[in-house]
This record gives C-alpha cells, structure tokens and sequence, in this order.
C-alpha cells in the first residue's frame, strides 16, 4: 500500500496497534495525539519519582496484544516484561469477609470454602463452562458487525442457549453459587465495563474467567510503559507520531473524510482511523448533519457507563501487607449501584479499588516510599452532583474508608498527590459526560448496535477503541484494532497477510507471592 495514507486520531491503546497493524501492511501512516504522551487513559503520570497508571491497571489476556506485535516482527515477551500476580487481587466484603482471588484451583475453591463451602464445589463448574462459552464466542469477538444480517448469522444463533441472553451476569452465577459474596467475586468485573452485575449481559461472565484461565499481570513500569513501548516499536517501523496535535476539524468531501486540520497545518488521508472518545469527538469534529444514526440528540438518549473519581497518592513508607490489588465491595452493594446508575448520587459508603503497586515494582516510586492509586466508581456527569463543591468532602471520606482495608491514617504520609474527577474527565480528557467506559454494554448497545468500526454515518472514517465493537477493557480495544485495521486494509486492496498469525505461548511467569 506504498502511497495510501491513513490518519489516526488518537495514540490510545487502540489507536497505537492500529498504527502497527496498518504500517505493517505499508500504508502510510500519521498518528496524531492532543496531549503531550501517548497512550490516552492508559498513559502514566509522572511526578516527584512516582509514577503512575492513568486509567487501567489490569493487563489481561496478553495473547491479543502478542498477535500485534507478531505482526510487526516483534516478541511481546521481549519487549515487555510482564509479572503474573498470586493472588490476581484480595476481594474485602463489606458485609464480612475476604477472597484472596488466586488462580491456582485447589487453593480458590479452598478460599471460596472459607464463605461458603457449598459455593467451592461450583467453581470448576464455573470454569469449564466458561472455557466452553469462550471457545464458541471468541469468532464473534474477533470480526467486526455491521449490520443486522450479521447478528442473525447461523453460528451465533446456534449460541444463544449457550450465552442465555436473557439472564443478566448476576443471574448467571446464580446457576452456580449461592452466596452473594461468591457472586460479586466472579462479576464484579462488569465494572471493567463501566457497568452493574445486576444490568450486564449474562455473556461478561467470560470476563472473569479470563482472569482465572490466563492470569492477571502487571507490566513493570505499570501499563503505560505497555503504551510507550507500542508507541517506540511504531516509531521504529515508520509511523508518524506526533504529538501536541489537536485534531481541530475533520475535512470533508460531501460524507467522505479526505484528512484533517490541526493549528500545525493540513493532513489528507486515503483513510481516517478516529480512535478518540467516541461521542465526544461526534459532538466536537463531525458536523451533526453529517450525522444520520449518531447525531447529538440520539447520543444523548443512549445509556453511557459509571465514571470514576480518582486519587492517586505518593506516600512514604512501604505497605507489604497490602495485596498488589484490593477491592473492597461495600455491604449494600446494590444500593451503591443504584446511586452510581439511576439516582445519580454521591454514596457515603463506596465501593473502591486500591492498586499498591510497588510491593511489585518497586521502580514506580522514590526508595521506601509508594504509590498507592485510588478508584472510587461514581456517577457519570449529572446535575445532580456539583464536583466543584463536592470533591473537597468527597477527598475526605475516601481517605477515612481506606481504614477499611487496614491502611490507617494515609493522610499523614502522603507527600505527592493528583484528584480526577468526572468533571476532570470530561473537561480535561474530552470524555463525553465523563463516562470512563464509554457507552454502556447493554444489548441494546452491542454489535452492530454500538457504532461500527467501518461508520456507518461517514465515508472512510473508521473507529477503534472502546466506543465500538466490540467493547471496553484493553485486550477488547487491541482486538477492536485488528478487526477495524482489517476492514480498512482490504476496503484499500491490501492483502492482509497477519489475520492468521498466531499468538506465540506466553511463558508461565513466576507468581508473584503477596502476602
């Protein structure tokens, strides 16, 4: 494709493999980000000798990415040393109790056991299930939809008994455990999606099987580093970067995308890759009579996920009895969701996660002090919550709930901090309403209902990331880049020669004991 040029707007994630995927069939490509570093909301922050993850801190199913950088010749082993984590995180219950969530069978059921032992007979159950729905599902995670006719193919309609769509994730592990406990331990990861057990699709309990069948690791240097490394390896291979480079205006021709305009100057395209938030980058670069299925009113109306309010702390001292992940799952569990998704309130007991990274890297922060990053799902924007007067307090009850996972007083430790609102979100990070995890995953909003990454409401225009098919959470996002630069690639006549390339195994890792 030597002359064929393709813009990417956006170096996340998705934006990033984009990028390797298409230069390696030899398009010509341009990689345009607003801010100063790559990688969108999985970049790092750095200040005083800590660093930081932005946004995701969970690197699963690292096979995806593999494939990618399989792609371009590389070996993600080699380029990027992941660590495998024993326990994957420790689940805190409100309501009493705790679940070191380990991937080693024997000793999860004997951790189940110690809530409900008649819970432990159910686990393998669990997964061999979920083994099964992913090896049937995974063909339809990995091409695009683009329409009706593809959701009624044979092969998917021969699943719907498998992936029983009328059941919501909670009542899918109802199949099998008891416990409501149990149950938040296998589907709190619809947070991952922005998203409550009680609301997602039944199909997301392949999510924490996942964790359970392919590990979950954490990239020394945090998964930013991931983003750096992908951003170096395009560089490398000739992708354009560039950064400091807001996309201002796309340039049209009638409905088709010939290139775009930033303070810099004019950059046409053969293609156009948008890997921005996708209603905000609608709202602010395409002209809403552009616009037939996505126009600004009929975004409006759609169901966006829960944002998230961040804290993210340097802290003297080492915290070694604190797992590398833990979450604690507040008593009146659903009562929390219910202020997060339809009153839209401020909860005085949250639900939080805490990543203490350095008890695994130590390299993210000055000797013998920490980073402890602090998330708290809230609300998206709302006029029910003025962040400007609330964050003040809010700052407040969050440091008093870490008590809850035995961290004492962080206060008096804490020598470097940074707070993300919603409003944050929305205003410094061009996220529409805030809303972390983009659209919501319900079934009115999946497959070919969610925007399609060929757009459906524009020539050349392509999108990847977690506002298309098919979803949030970053082996999705990497997978969205392969289907979306596969489309691309063969809507410009390229021979796409790395749709069959394999994932090289990923060596087991030496688990990481934390006590």
């Amino acid at each position: 494709m030597r002359g064929r040029s393709v813009v990417i707007v956006g170096a996340g994630p998705g934006g990033l493999a984009s990028a390797l995927l298409l230069r390696s069939l030899g398009f010509r490509v341009t990689l345009l980000e607003r801010k100063d570093k790559v990688g969108g909301r999985t970049s790092t922050i750095e200040r005083e000798g800590f660093r930081f993850d932005l946004g995701p801190t969970f690197f699963l199913y690292p096979q995806v990415l593999e494939s990618i950088f399989a792609a371009v010749g590389k070996r993600l082993d080699d380029e990027i040393e992941l660590v495998r984590l024993d326990p994957q995180y420790r689940l805190i219950f409100g309501a009493g109790g705790e679940l070191p969530a380990t991937p080693r069978v024997e000793r999860m059921e004997a951790a189940i056991a110690a809530l409900s032992p008649a819970d432990s007979l159910r686990f393998r159950d669990f997964l061999n299930d979920n083994r099964e729905k992913m090896k049937r599902f995974q063909s339809v995670l990995e091409r695009p939809f683009l329409g009706w006719r593809d959701v009624l193919s044979p092969d998917l309609i021969k699943m719907l008994p498998l992936l029983r769509p009328w059941l919501s994730l909670d009542g899918e592990l109802s199949r099998y455990f008891r416990d409501p406990r149990v149950r938040l331990a296998l589907t709190f990861q619809s947070k991952y999606l922005g998203m409550s057990p009680f609301n997602c699709p039944s199909l997301f309990s392949i999510l924490s099987f996942l964790e359970y069948e392919y590990g979950v690791f954490h990239p020394i240097g945090g998964c930013g580093a991931v983003s750096e490394t992908m951003a170096r390896i395009a560089r490398e291979a000739g992708v354009d970067v560039r950064l400091g480079e807001d996309v201002e205006e796309i340039l049209f021709e009638g409905r088709r995308a010939r290139g775009v305009r930033t303070r810099s100057g004019e950059y046409a395209c053969d293609a156009l890759v948008i890997n921005a938030d996708f209603a905000g980058a609608m709202n602010r670069l395409v002209p809403d009579s552009l616009r037939a299925r996505w126009t600004d009113r009929k975004i409006a109306r759609k169901k966006f996920s829960c944002s998230t309010f961040m804290m993210y702390l340097g802290v003297k001292g080492l915290y070694d009895h604190l797992d590398h992940h833990t979450i604690y799952l507040t008593e009146n569990y659903e009562r929390n969701l219910e202020e997060i998704e339809r009153t839209h309130v401020l909860s005085r007991d949250p639900s939080f996660y805490v990543q203490n990274a350095c008890v695994t890297d130590p390299s993210l922060a000055p000797r013998g002090m920490s980073t402890l990053y602090v998330l708290v799902p809230v609300s998206h924007r709302h006029k029910n919550i003025d962040w400007k007067v609330e964050a003040p307090a809010y700052r407040e009850l969050v440091l008093d709930r870490l008590g809850k996972i035995g961290l004492g007083d962080v206060r008096s430790r804490i020598v470097y901090e940074r707070m993300i609102t919603p409003a944050d979100w929305e205003g410094d990070f061009n996220i529409y309403r805030g809303a972390t995890f983009n659209l919501a995953h319900n079934l009115g909003q999946m497959l070919h209902l969610r925007p399609r990454n060929r757009f459906e409401d524009l020539d050349g225009v392509y999108l990847v990331g977690g506002g298309t098919h098919p979803g949030s959470g970053l082996p999705v996002i990497f997978e969205s880049a392969r289907i979306t630069s596969r489309l691309l690639a063969n809507d410009l006549g390229a021979t796409v020669d790395w749709a069959e390339v394999a994932p090289a195994p990923i060596p087991e890792p030496t688990f990481a004991e934390v006590a």
